[in-house]
């Protein structure tokens, strides 16, 4: 069904029926008929007249009012809950439970009364129900569809109008306007174009299922990314049970947040306090093992970082790196070496991550080198010994973002003795007793394992 609809082109303001003088800017004669629109009262979604300006002050309020999907964690992950219209890019490697997630996504909508609506290109109706059944799923589940066409999709979307869509994925759709075959980048630009430009007017939020490359990179066109308002990824080790889902772009939200889940029989589950997750099964009586205050976005907790330094019978040594990056390693090791006069040139070293983790941030330095100290002399750490900070190309330990949120929590988490930069807020004099201040790693054997540090091997005269 559709309506007149009379526009004024001097304020663009819209009349229900013509008049001579436009009642907003009092303008005479510009008041002009356009074409018709579908009524949206009988579930029309975009309407038919040429799109023209319109005054902000002019919207409806209701469509500032985000989407709740029902969980305060992923709310808060998104930036307190997701504006209508807005496009979601998740991606991943395969087997992560991209798919997994999104189901229980768009169940959780659905309880709470928000229409969803999951479109799958990859696993046929009757999968779906076993995988909705494994996870505990079907009775209140969403709706679902399985097809590869985007045509199928935007039909669909005239009919039921739902809050929100779900598209696994974008790779396996296609479109009849489009040349090639689904997951080349002609149709991937055509089918997200075309899904995009449809939620946006309806103010439908819409997630998209995206594939990586064997380089980790989101597969198809650079410009999907720009495409979309909100890329995460889901990242995690195969071997391990936790997942963690981190947002790269996210236009009305914060950047850099992480969201941890562990992977269960029942699917994905939140792990609300991350703070100490990542330290099961540590004994702290072993040499190589540091603790390390790590900071995604605004939450801080606690990782382990392993190291091991042994003797080399190879004209070149070993140096492997998991979860970190190998230059940071080889770094660290050319700083130690040259200003604490370690003889680590013949021997191969290993450093790793606890738990499959990958970080990146500089705060990662001073623990690591802790631990390939620890390693290097075989002595223990202090078993709640935490540390962060950034080590120079000279030795120095330089602040790192987020110093005070990291004190906090290792405070209340009863970390101590705390290894941090020297700087405010860090000095003992200040901060209490439990803080150990480091400036240069000079100080860093001393302050760890006294005023000498020996290697069973090297015998008594050794002295760094």
């Amino acid at each position: 069904m559709t309506r007149p609809v009379y526009r004024c082109t001097a304020c663009f303001a819209e009349l229900k029926q013509w008049q001579g003088q436009c009642l907003k800017c009092k303008a005479w004669g510009t008041v002009k008929e356009v074409a018709g629109t579908r009524d949206k009262k009988k579930g029309g979604l975009a309407p038919e007249a040429v799109n023209l300006p319109t005054s902000l002050e002019d919207l409806d309020p209701e469509h500032d009012r985000n989407l709740s999907t029902g969980s305060e964690a992923v709310d808060s992950l998104l930036g307190q809950g997701i504006p209508p219209g807005t496009v979601l890019l998740l991606s991943g490697e395969p087997g992560m439970g991209k798919s997994t997630f999104l189901l229980q996504l768009a169940t959780r909508l659905h309880q709470i009364g928000q229409k969803g609506l999951y479109v799958s290109g990859e696993e046929s109706l009757g999968q779906i129900r076993q995988r909705s059944q494994r996870l505990g799923l079907l009775e209140h589940g969403p709706l679902v569809l399985n097809t590869t066409s985007c045509e199928d999709i935007l039909a669909v979307l005239n009919d039921f109008s739902p809050a929100a869509l779900v598209v696994d994925s974008v790779q396996t759709m296609h479109t009849d306007s489009a040349e090639g075959i689904p997951g080349s980048v002609s149709q991937v630009r055509a089918v997200a174009s075309l899904l995009v430009e449809a939620v946006k007017r309806a103010g439908i939020v819409l997630f998209l299922v995206g594939h990586v490359t064997k380089g980790g990179q989101i597969a198809g066109p650079k410009l999907l990314e720009h495409m979309v308002d909100t890329v995460l990824y889901l990242e995690g080790d195969k071997q391990h049970l936790f997942r963690i889902i981190r947002v790269v772009k996210n236009r009305f939200g914060p950047t850099s947040n992480i969201l941890v889940l562990k992977m269960m029989d029942k699917g994905l589950v939140i792990v609300n306090d991350p703070s100490t997750f990542f330290l099961e099964a540590r004994d702290p009586s072993l040499s190589g093992s540091a603790l390390i205050m790590a900071r995604e976005g605004h939450k801080s907790f606690v990782i382990e970082v392993q190291s091991l330094v042994s003797r080399s019978f190879l004209t070149l040594p070993r140096r492997t790196a998991l979860g970190l990056d190998t230059n940071r390693l080889n770094l660290l090791l050319a700083i130690a070496e040259k200003k604490l006069s370690l003889k680590l040139s013949q021997m191969d070293i290993y450093a790793k991550v606890g738990g499959g983790l990958k970080i990146e941030e500089p705060s990662l330095d001073l623990g690591l080198t802790a631990a390939i100290l620890s390693s290097y002399f075989d002595r223990c750490l202090p078993e709640k010994g935490v540390f962060w900070g950034e080590v120079d190309l000279n030795g120095q330990v330089r602040p790192v973002v987020g110093h005070e949120e990291r004190l906090r929590q290792a405070r209340m988490l009863k970390y101590s003795p705390i290894i941090c930069p020297d700087g405010p807020g860090s000095r003992e004099e200040d901060s209490g007793r439990d803080l150990i201040p480091i400036r240069n790693i000079l100080d860093l054997p001393r302050k760890l394992f006294g005023k000498r540090a020996v290697r069973p091997e090297d015998g008594p005269a050794a002295n760094p």
